[in-house]
């Protein structure tokens, strides 16, 4: 018995259009679904395809503001345009926590719902690289 992967992550949006173009002119996801009040589920919704990843946008109330956030990788070549793109629609930036280098850049941005999304330049491998170089002290490990 395994875990194949996510199945999908679920948004709660104050309005579904707005939350469904947001994630289609910036990130490129395509709508594959409009609920359009005929409910299956606990209120309307909105299914988004991201690449391979399917996105569900709820109609809710949404969350308050946190670091918890979902992250999507760029191209580094890519970052420029993306900052450009995201301050042409207005959205909201958090600063980037410090890191070095090695570990890629980051844009942190806040929709209308208080989700909070990050674009990301690095991978897993070479974050983990970059924490592998520093010598760590056994007595801290738990």
């Amino acid at each position: 018995m395994n875990i194949q992967g996510i199945s999908h992550i679920t948004l709660i949006c104050q309005n579904l259009h707005k939350s469904s173009r947001l994630l289609c002119d910036l990130l490129g996801a395509v709508e594959v679904y409009s609920s359009d009040d005929v409910l299956f589920s606990l209120a309307n919704e909105k299914f988004l395809l991201l690449g391979d990843l399917w996105i569900a946008l709820m109609e809710g109330i949404p969350p308050n503001r946190s670091y918890q956030h979902i992250a999507f990788q760029i191209r580094e070549e890519d970052f420029a345009s993306f900052e450009a793109k995201i301050a042409s629609l207005g959205l909201e930036q958090r600063p980037s926590r410090p890191r070095h280098p090695q570990e890629g850049r980051s844009i942190y941005f806040y929709d209308e719902d208080h989700h909070l999304f990050e674009l990301h330049t690095g991978t897993l491998s070479e974050r983990l690289d970059y924490y592998r170089s520093f010598p760590r002290d056994p007595s801290c490990s738990k």
